[in-house]
Protein backbone atom coordinates (compact mmCIF):
# COMPACT_ATOMS: atom_id res chain seq x y z
CA UNK A 1 0.00 0.00 0.00
CA UNK A 2 2.55 2.59 0.92
CA UNK A 3 4.65 1.63 -2.50
CA UNK A 4 1.34 2.37 -4.10
CA UNK A 5 1.26 5.67 -2.84
CA UNK A 6 4.44 6.72 -3.37
CA UNK A 7 4.38 5.76 -7.06
CA UNK A 8 0.95 7.70 -7.06
CA UNK A 9 3.30 10.88 -5.85
CA UNK A 10 5.93 10.09 -8.53
CA UNK A 11 3.27 10.04 -11.11
CA UNK A 12 2.28 13.91 -9.85
CA UNK A 13 5.64 14.68 -10.64
CA UNK A 14 6.41 13.18 -13.62
CA UNK A 15 3.22 14.69 -15.07
CA UNK A 16 4.63 17.97 -14.25
CA UNK A 17 8.00 16.88 -16.55
CA UNK A 18 6.39 15.77 -19.23
CA UNK A 19 4.01 18.67 -19.62
CA UNK A 20 6.72 20.88 -19.26
CA UNK A 21 8.35 18.92 -21.61
CA UNK A 22 5.45 19.42 -24.29
CA UNK A 23 3.52 22.28 -23.65
CA UNK A 24 5.51 25.00 -25.38
CA UNK A 25 5.17 22.64 -28.84
CA UNK A 26 1.40 24.06 -29.60
CA UNK A 27 1.68 26.99 -27.36
CA UNK A 28 4.76 28.63 -29.37
CA UNK A 29 3.50 31.31 -30.67
CA UNK A 30 1.79 32.81 -27.63
CA UNK A 31 5.16 32.37 -25.73
CA UNK A 32 7.02 34.33 -28.92
CA UNK A 33 4.23 36.97 -28.58
CA UNK A 34 4.80 37.17 -24.88
CA UNK A 35 8.47 37.11 -24.76
CA UNK A 36 8.42 39.32 -27.85
CA UNK A 37 10.67 37.32 -29.94
CA UNK A 38 10.52 35.63 -33.48
CA UNK A 39 8.71 31.90 -33.66
CA UNK A 40 12.09 30.79 -34.40
CA UNK A 41 13.70 31.81 -31.29
CA UNK A 42 11.40 29.32 -28.80
CA UNK A 43 12.50 26.44 -31.62
CA UNK A 44 15.69 26.85 -30.00
CA UNK A 45 14.23 26.76 -26.37
CA UNK A 46 12.42 23.49 -27.84
CA UNK A 47 16.23 21.94 -29.60
CA UNK A 48 17.56 23.05 -26.24
CA UNK A 49 15.18 20.45 -24.22
CA UNK A 50 15.22 18.05 -26.39
CA UNK A 51 19.31 18.32 -26.24
CA UNK A 52 19.30 17.69 -22.32
CA UNK A 53 18.23 14.18 -22.82
CA UNK A 54 21.60 13.63 -24.22
CA UNK A 55 22.64 14.08 -20.25
CA UNK A 56 20.58 10.70 -19.41
CA UNK A 57 23.88 8.69 -19.80
CA UNK A 58 25.37 10.55 -17.43
CA UNK A 59 22.46 10.72 -14.60
CA UNK A 60 21.77 7.01 -14.64
CA UNK A 61 24.99 6.00 -13.39
CA UNK A 62 24.86 8.59 -10.57
CA UNK A 63 21.46 7.56 -9.51
CA UNK A 64 22.75 3.82 -8.74
CA UNK A 65 25.57 5.30 -6.75
CA UNK A 66 24.14 7.89 -5.19
CA UNK A 67 20.20 6.40 -4.46
CA UNK A 68 17.13 6.89 -6.14
CA UNK A 69 15.54 9.02 -3.86
CA UNK A 70 17.94 12.18 -3.66
CA UNK A 71 18.28 11.80 -7.93
CA UNK A 72 14.47 11.94 -8.28
CA UNK A 73 14.48 14.90 -5.60
CA UNK A 74 17.46 16.85 -7.74
CA UNK A 75 14.97 16.18 -10.95
CA UNK A 76 11.78 17.89 -9.33
CA UNK A 77 13.83 21.02 -8.05
CA UNK A 78 15.62 20.98 -11.78
CA UNK A 79 11.77 21.26 -12.75
CA UNK A 80 10.99 23.54 -9.74
CA UNK A 81 13.71 26.33 -10.05
CA UNK A 82 13.37 26.35 -13.79
CA UNK A 83 9.29 27.04 -14.02
CA UNK A 84 9.29 29.47 -11.23
CA UNK A 85 12.06 31.45 -12.43
CA UNK A 86 10.59 31.50 -15.98
CA UNK A 87 7.61 32.76 -14.09
CA UNK A 88 9.05 35.85 -12.09
CA UNK A 89 11.07 36.93 -15.02
CA UNK A 90 9.55 36.63 -18.14
CA UNK A 91 12.68 37.52 -20.19
CA UNK A 92 14.14 34.96 -23.45
CA UNK A 93 17.39 34.05 -22.05
CA UNK A 94 15.54 32.85 -18.52
CA UNK A 95 12.51 31.23 -20.15
CA UNK A 96 15.85 28.81 -22.55
CA UNK A 97 17.76 27.87 -19.04
CA UNK A 98 14.36 27.46 -17.80
CA UNK A 99 13.37 24.66 -19.96
CA UNK A 100 16.41 23.14 -19.91
CA UNK A 101 16.74 22.63 -16.46
CA UNK A 102 13.15 21.13 -17.00
CA UNK A 103 14.51 18.92 -19.60
CA UNK A 104 17.79 18.39 -17.40
CA UNK A 105 15.02 17.41 -14.46
CA UNK A 106 13.13 14.58 -16.74
CA UNK A 107 16.65 13.43 -17.51
CA UNK A 108 17.46 13.00 -13.76
CA UNK A 109 14.25 11.75 -12.24
CA UNK A 110 13.04 9.26 -15.19
CA UNK A 111 15.30 6.79 -14.56
CA UNK A 112 15.88 7.07 -10.85
CA UNK A 113 12.05 6.48 -10.68
CA UNK A 114 12.10 3.47 -13.28
CA UNK A 115 15.04 1.90 -11.01
CA UNK A 116 13.26 2.34 -8.07
CA UNK A 117 10.17 0.92 -9.19
CA UNK A 118 12.64 -1.78 -10.28
CA UNK A 119 13.80 -2.15 -6.75
CA UNK A 120 10.41 -2.36 -5.01
CA UNK A 121 7.79 -4.00 -6.98
CA UNK A 122 7.77 -7.74 -7.50
CA UNK A 123 8.61 -8.68 -11.18
CA UNK A 124 4.94 -10.15 -11.76
CA UNK A 125 3.68 -6.63 -11.07
CA UNK A 126 6.49 -4.43 -13.20
CA UNK A 127 4.16 -4.37 -16.15
CA UNK A 128 1.30 -3.39 -14.13
CA UNK A 129 3.29 -0.44 -12.53
CA UNK A 130 5.46 0.82 -15.14
CA UNK A 131 2.17 1.35 -17.16
CA UNK A 132 0.79 3.11 -14.48
CA UNK A 133 3.39 5.64 -14.41
CA UNK A 134 3.43 5.86 -18.18
CA UNK A 135 -0.06 7.06 -18.51
CA UNK A 136 1.24 10.27 -17.55
CA UNK A 137 2.76 10.73 -20.47
CA UNK A 138 -0.40 10.23 -22.19
CA UNK A 139 -1.75 12.49 -19.73
CA UNK A 140 0.30 15.23 -21.08
CA UNK A 141 -1.43 15.33 -23.97
CA UNK A 142 -4.93 14.56 -22.72
CA UNK A 143 -4.77 16.72 -19.52
CA UNK A 144 -1.88 18.68 -19.00
CA UNK A 145 -1.70 20.28 -22.53
CA UNK A 146 -5.11 21.69 -22.55
CA UNK A 147 -5.27 22.53 -18.66
CA UNK A 148 -2.03 25.04 -19.82
CA UNK A 149 -4.18 25.74 -22.74
CA UNK A 150 -7.12 27.62 -20.47
CA UNK A 151 -4.56 29.01 -18.03
CA UNK A 152 -2.81 30.84 -20.64
CA UNK A 153 -5.84 31.89 -22.00
CA UNK A 154 -7.79 33.08 -18.96
CA UNK A 155 -4.40 33.99 -17.13
CA UNK A 156 -1.45 34.59 -18.97
CA UNK A 157 1.33 32.46 -20.11
CA UNK A 158 3.72 33.22 -16.89
CA UNK A 159 1.17 31.77 -14.37
CA UNK A 160 1.66 28.28 -16.48
CA UNK A 161 5.02 28.15 -15.59
CA UNK A 162 3.90 28.51 -11.99
CA UNK A 163 1.47 26.06 -12.10
CA UNK A 164 3.40 23.60 -13.55
CA UNK A 165 6.12 24.38 -11.01
CA UNK A 166 3.41 24.13 -8.23
CA UNK A 167 2.84 20.78 -9.18
CA UNK A 168 6.13 19.33 -8.97
CA UNK A 169 6.61 21.29 -5.57
CA UNK A 170 3.83 19.04 -4.49
CA UNK A 171 5.37 16.24 -5.61
CA UNK A 172 8.45 16.37 -4.04
CA UNK A 173 7.33 17.23 -0.67
CA UNK A 174 5.52 14.30 -1.08
CA UNK A 175 8.50 11.99 -2.06
CA UNK A 176 10.55 14.11 0.96
CA UNK A 177 8.35 12.48 3.05
CA UNK A 178 7.08 8.97 2.11
CA UNK A 179 10.06 7.34 0.48
CA UNK A 180 12.86 5.81 2.93
CA UNK A 181 16.34 7.31 2.45
CA UNK A 182 17.75 5.12 0.33
CA UNK A 183 21.43 3.09 0.37
CA UNK A 184 22.73 2.28 -3.37
CA UNK A 185 26.01 3.44 -2.70
CA UNK A 186 28.20 0.83 -4.23
CA UNK A 187 29.15 -2.42 -2.18
CA UNK A 188 32.37 -3.01 -0.88
CA UNK A 189 34.75 -4.33 -3.60
CA UNK A 190 32.49 -2.83 -7.00
CA UNK A 191 34.45 -0.88 -9.33
CA UNK A 192 34.33 3.11 -8.65
CA UNK A 193 33.08 5.36 -11.07
CA UNK A 194 30.85 5.44 -14.09
CA UNK A 195 32.57 3.48 -16.42
CA UNK A 196 31.96 0.51 -14.47
CA UNK A 197 28.42 0.42 -15.13
CA UNK A 198 28.96 0.76 -18.61
CA UNK A 199 31.11 -1.68 -18.91
CA UNK A 200 28.68 -4.06 -17.07
CA UNK A 201 26.12 -3.22 -19.38
CA UNK A 202 28.13 -3.90 -22.54
CA UNK A 203 29.22 -7.24 -21.10
CA UNK A 204 25.21 -8.40 -21.65
CA UNK A 205 24.14 -9.45 -24.45
CA UNK A 206 20.39 -8.98 -23.35
CA UNK A 207 20.78 -5.30 -22.18
CA UNK A 208 22.91 -4.23 -25.50
CA UNK A 209 19.94 -6.15 -27.61
CA UNK A 210 17.03 -4.29 -25.56
CA UNK A 211 18.98 -0.83 -26.23
CA UNK A 212 19.28 -1.67 -29.74
CA UNK A 213 15.93 -2.62 -29.52
CA UNK A 214 14.67 0.80 -28.28
CA UNK A 215 16.70 2.60 -30.61
CA UNK A 216 15.20 0.55 -33.74
CA UNK A 217 11.47 0.82 -32.51
CA UNK A 218 11.44 4.68 -31.21
CA UNK A 219 13.43 5.35 -34.90
CA UNK A 220 10.32 3.04 -36.85
CA UNK A 221 7.63 5.12 -34.53
CA UNK A 222 8.91 8.67 -35.31
CA UNK A 223 9.74 8.06 -39.25
CA UNK A 224 5.61 7.90 -39.11
CA UNK A 225 5.31 10.63 -36.81
CA UNK A 226 7.69 13.34 -38.80
CA UNK A 227 4.83 13.19 -41.55
CA UNK A 228 1.75 12.53 -40.60
CA UNK A 229 0.33 15.34 -40.73
CA UNK A 230 1.30 15.77 -44.00
CA UNK A 231 0.37 12.24 -45.14
CA UNK A 232 -3.47 13.71 -43.76
CA UNK A 233 -3.23 16.73 -45.23
CA UNK A 234 -2.15 15.69 -48.93
CA UNK A 235 -3.90 12.73 -49.03
CA UNK A 236 -7.35 13.95 -47.53
CA UNK A 237 -7.04 17.61 -47.77
CA UNK A 238 -7.34 18.45 -43.84
CA UNK A 239 -6.66 22.08 -42.53
CA UNK A 240 -4.68 22.56 -39.24
CA UNK A 241 -7.81 21.50 -37.00
CA UNK A 242 -8.46 18.30 -38.29
CA UNK A 243 -4.87 17.03 -38.25
CA UNK A 244 -5.17 18.48 -34.46
CA UNK A 245 -7.80 16.48 -33.87
CA UNK A 246 -5.51 13.79 -35.40
CA UNK A 247 -2.93 14.28 -32.35
CA UNK A 248 -5.94 14.01 -30.45
CA UNK A 249 -6.11 10.01 -31.34
CA UNK A 250 -2.42 9.96 -31.23
CA UNK A 251 -2.97 10.68 -27.65
CA UNK A 252 -5.54 8.24 -26.87
CA UNK A 253 -3.87 5.58 -28.02
CA UNK A 254 -0.86 6.07 -26.18
CA UNK A 255 -2.96 6.05 -23.10
CA UNK A 256 -4.82 2.77 -24.38
CA UNK A 257 -1.18 1.46 -25.21
CA UNK A 258 -0.13 2.32 -21.62
CA UNK A 259 -3.58 0.66 -19.86
CA UNK A 260 -3.01 -2.53 -21.87
CA UNK A 261 0.54 -2.53 -20.30
CA UNK A 262 -0.40 -1.85 -17.25
CA UNK A 263 -3.79 -4.72 -17.43
CA UNK A 264 -1.84 -7.81 -19.85
CA UNK A 265 1.69 -7.76 -19.89
CA UNK A 266 2.18 -8.97 -16.32
CA UNK A 267 -0.14 -12.01 -17.19
CA UNK A 268 1.28 -12.53 -21.19
CA UNK A 269 4.84 -12.31 -19.55
CA UNK A 270 6.84 -9.06 -20.35
CA UNK A 271 9.29 -10.94 -22.36
CA UNK A 272 6.41 -12.42 -24.19
CA UNK A 273 4.65 -8.85 -24.48
CA UNK A 274 7.34 -7.11 -25.92
CA UNK A 275 8.01 -9.70 -28.36
CA UNK A 276 4.43 -10.18 -29.31
CA UNK A 277 4.24 -6.56 -29.20
CA UNK A 278 7.07 -5.85 -31.70
CA UNK A 279 5.69 -8.10 -34.33
CA UNK A 280 2.01 -6.66 -34.26
CA UNK A 281 3.66 -2.87 -34.52
CA UNK A 282 5.75 -4.32 -37.84
CA UNK A 283 2.64 -5.83 -39.07
CA UNK A 284 0.59 -2.49 -38.27
CA UNK A 285 3.09 -0.45 -40.30
CA UNK A 286 3.00 -2.68 -43.25
CA UNK A 287 -0.53 -2.59 -43.68
CA UNK A 288 -0.82 0.54 -42.90
CA UNK A 289 -0.43 2.54 -46.66
CA UNK A 290 -3.11 -0.21 -48.18
CA UNK A 291 -5.82 0.49 -46.04
CA UNK A 292 -8.66 1.70 -47.96
CA UNK A 293 -8.47 5.47 -49.09
CA UNK A 294 -10.99 7.03 -46.09
CA UNK A 295 -10.07 9.35 -43.49
CA UNK A 296 -11.95 6.76 -41.13
CA UNK A 297 -9.79 4.11 -41.96
CA UNK A 298 -6.33 6.55 -41.98
CA UNK A 299 -7.21 7.43 -38.27
CA UNK A 300 -7.93 3.81 -36.74
CA UNK A 301 -5.23 2.58 -38.42
CA UNK A 302 -2.88 5.24 -36.96
CA UNK A 303 -4.68 4.82 -33.27
CA UNK A 304 -3.77 1.00 -34.06
CA UNK A 305 -0.59 1.35 -35.31
CA UNK A 306 0.40 3.71 -32.16
CA UNK A 307 -1.70 1.38 -29.63
CA UNK A 308 0.65 -1.31 -30.57
CA UNK A 309 3.78 0.85 -30.41
CA UNK A 310 2.90 2.30 -26.87
CA UNK A 311 2.35 -1.28 -25.75
CA UNK A 312 5.36 -2.55 -27.16
CA UNK A 313 7.76 0.26 -26.28
CA UNK A 314 6.20 0.08 -21.96
CA UNK A 315 6.32 -2.96 -21.75
CA UNK A 316 9.74 -2.69 -22.68
CA UNK A 317 10.66 -0.40 -19.89
CA UNK A 318 9.06 -2.72 -17.59
CA UNK A 319 11.02 -5.69 -18.88
CA UNK A 320 14.50 -3.68 -19.04
CA UNK A 321 13.94 -2.99 -15.28
CA UNK A 322 15.56 -6.55 -14.74
CA UNK A 323 17.57 -6.47 -17.05
CA UNK A 324 20.90 -5.41 -14.87
CA UNK A 325 19.74 -5.82 -11.46
CA UNK A 326 22.52 -4.08 -9.74
CA UNK A 327 22.87 -0.89 -12.04
CA UNK A 328 19.01 -0.67 -13.05
CA UNK A 329 19.11 3.16 -13.42
CA UNK A 330 21.97 3.04 -15.93
CA UNK A 331 20.41 -0.05 -18.03
CA UNK A 332 17.09 2.69 -17.63
CA UNK A 333 19.33 6.10 -18.94
CA UNK A 334 20.97 4.41 -21.55
CA UNK A 335 17.53 2.32 -22.95
CA UNK A 336 16.18 5.79 -23.17
CA UNK A 337 18.95 7.60 -24.76
CA UNK A 338 18.90 4.78 -26.82
CA UNK A 339 15.58 5.79 -28.01
CA UNK A 340 15.97 9.37 -27.87
CA UNK A 341 18.87 8.77 -30.87
CA UNK A 342 16.24 6.29 -32.47
CA UNK A 343 13.73 9.42 -32.43
CA UNK A 344 16.44 11.72 -33.68
CA UNK A 345 17.46 9.03 -36.68
CA UNK A 346 13.78 8.54 -37.33
CA UNK A 347 12.72 12.24 -37.97
CA UNK A 348 15.36 12.82 -40.59
CA UNK A 349 14.65 9.37 -42.16
CA UNK A 350 10.82 10.46 -42.73
CA UNK A 351 11.82 14.07 -43.53
CA UNK A 352 14.10 12.49 -46.77
CA UNK A 353 11.60 9.41 -47.35
CA UNK A 354 8.39 11.10 -47.45
CA UNK A 355 8.89 13.15 -50.50
CA UNK A 356 9.88 10.36 -53.14
CA UNK A 357 8.45 7.50 -51.26
CA UNK A 358 5.25 9.10 -49.85
CA UNK A 359 3.28 6.58 -47.62
CA UNK A 360 4.30 3.27 -48.54
CA UNK A 361 7.56 4.18 -48.32
CA UNK A 362 7.27 5.28 -44.75
CA UNK A 363 5.04 2.27 -43.49
CA UNK A 364 7.34 -0.32 -45.32
CA UNK A 365 10.61 1.21 -43.83
CA UNK A 366 8.90 1.83 -40.27
CA UNK A 367 8.20 -2.27 -40.79
CA UNK A 368 11.49 -3.06 -41.50
CA UNK A 369 13.11 -1.11 -38.87
CA UNK A 370 10.68 -2.52 -36.33
CA UNK A 371 11.21 -6.09 -37.86
CA UNK A 372 15.39 -5.47 -37.53
CA UNK A 373 14.54 -4.72 -33.59
CA UNK A 374 12.38 -7.76 -32.88
CA UNK A 375 15.17 -9.87 -34.53
CA UNK A 376 18.20 -8.56 -32.31
CA UNK A 377 15.95 -8.38 -28.99
CA UNK A 378 15.21 -12.39 -29.48
CA UNK A 379 18.77 -12.82 -30.29
CA UNK A 380 19.91 -10.93 -26.83
CA UNK A 381 16.84 -12.57 -24.64
CA UNK A 382 17.06 -15.86 -26.04
CA UNK A 383 18.81 -17.15 -23.14
CA UNK A 384 17.68 -14.72 -20.37
CA UNK A 385 14.90 -16.08 -17.99
CA UNK A 386 13.26 -14.79 -15.08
Amino acid sequence: MKTAINICAASLGRLALNTARRFIYPFAPAMARGLGVPLSSISSIIAMNQAAGVLVLFTGPLADRLGYKIMMMIGLGCLIIGMFAAGMIPIYGVVMVSLLLAGLGKSIFDPALQAYVGKRVPFRQRGLVIGILEISWAGSTLVGIPVMGLIIQHLGWRISFFTIGGVGLLSLIALFFLIPRDNNLPKAGRPPGLMSAWKKLAESRSALSAVAFAFFISAANDNLFMVYGAWLESAFALNLVAIGIGTGVIGAAELCGEGLTATLADRIGLKRSVLMGSMMVSACYAMLPFFPESLSFALGGLFVVFVANEFTFVSTLALCTELLPEYRATMMSTLLAAAGLGRVAGALCGGVLWPSGGIYGIGLVSSGMSFIGFLLLTWGLRSWKR
